[in-house]
């Protein structure tokens, strides 16, 4: 009978080879498990489906149909594609839509100028920097119907206080603002930079702290001056970004629902009916929900096809390209 002896060397080595499998078979209660990961996210996953995937296929699934809603389920009716082919025929929806491209065309460029120039501005050695530049951001984080109210009060025709500053000049033919189906759209405008700047102030801000201060001191001993370092430097480092909220601003903007329906519900007339505004009326106030369905389909694809059209167009036009 023969006797195999094991080295201690051995015998280490296959003890080590059986720990690794030993923790495989069993886990202790401290190792992570896929079930904690699924566990954590699945509120959010919950919130996803239930407030974005759900109505999402119930648009898209309505858009086919003929439903008012107060006839319940059995009032569903099928029309296929009869609601799309109404839509571009409808007149109304594309006022919306040239009165949303009006609004956010003009509000969202107005926003990003007011924005650099604030950031380039706070982005000095000021007294008070912190202050002012959390005084510049509190818009953007009121209240709408704060917003709507402020804005009504100051924008009044007759006793508001920036007609009554304008009045100050002998200015006699003084806007009418959101009374005025001329002025509404505008009074918007100035109302959505207003609030939207201290946004863009802060994206702006965050992007000229990571500016490239080795150009600049270049650019300083070759005798540049501030435009031109501007225009040479800070443009060019700061247009992924400028990119960046151009699509995020038009995309919120286009989408405004509570500014319009709180301070001039489409008015006057239908000066201030955007898409998303039509979208509720068609939808809200007719009970036209599968029409409406429809017109918001037809309003996402447009946005986003605008939206890559952006993307597209700054490719390989940053300063580190």
């Amino acid at each position: 009978m023969t006797t195999t002896r094991t080295s201690p060397a051995d015998a280490r080595a296959a003890t080590a080879g059986a720990a690794p499998a030993r923790r495989r078979a069993g886990r202790s209660p401290a190792d992570p498990r896929p079930v904690v990961g699924w566990l954590f996210i699945a509120p959010n996953l919950l919130g996803v489906l239930a407030f974005t995937f759900i109505p999402l296929v119930s648009v898209i699934l309505l858009s086919f149909t003929q439903w008012d809603l107060v006839s319940g389920f059995d009032g569903v009716e099928f029309v296929g594609i009869d609601n799309f082919v109404a839509v571009f025929k409808d007149p109304a929806f594309w006022n919306g839509a040239l009165l949303t491209i009006l609004y956010a065309g003009a509000a969202v460029p107005l926003t990003l100028v007011v924005g650099l120039g604030l950031a380039l501005a706070l982005n000095r050695d000021l007294p008070a920097r912190g202050l002012l530049r959390a005084a510049f951001f509190v818009p953007y984080i009121v209240n709408i119907v704060a917003i709507g109210m402020t804005w009504q009060m100051l924008l009044d025709p007759s006793a508001g206080l920036v007609n009554q500053f304008l009045g100050t000049f002998g200015l006699q033919d003084l806007p009418q603002w959101f009374a005025s189906s001329r002025w509404a759209l505008p009074a918007l405008v100035l109302v959505t930079v207003w609030a939207q700047a201290g946004y863009a102030n802060l994206i702006y801000l965050s992007a000229l702290q990571d500016a490239p201060t080795q150009l600049y001191e270049a650019a300083q001993i070759d005798g540049a001056g501030r435009w031109r370092m501007f225009r040479a430097i800070t443009w060019p480092s700061l247009l992924p970004t400028t990119v960046f909220l151009l699509v995020t601003l038009f995309v919120g903007i286009s989408q405004t629902f509570g500014m319009i329906a709180l301070i001039t519900n489409g008015g006057p007339g239908d000066s201030t009916t955007t898409l998303s505004f039509y979208m509720y009326q068609t939808s809200f106030q007719f009970y036209r929900f599968g029409y409406a369905s429809a017109v918001g389909l037809v309003t996402f694809l447009g946005i986003f096809a605008i939206m890559l059209l952006m993307w597209r167009a700054q490719r390989g036009r940053s300063l580190n390209d």
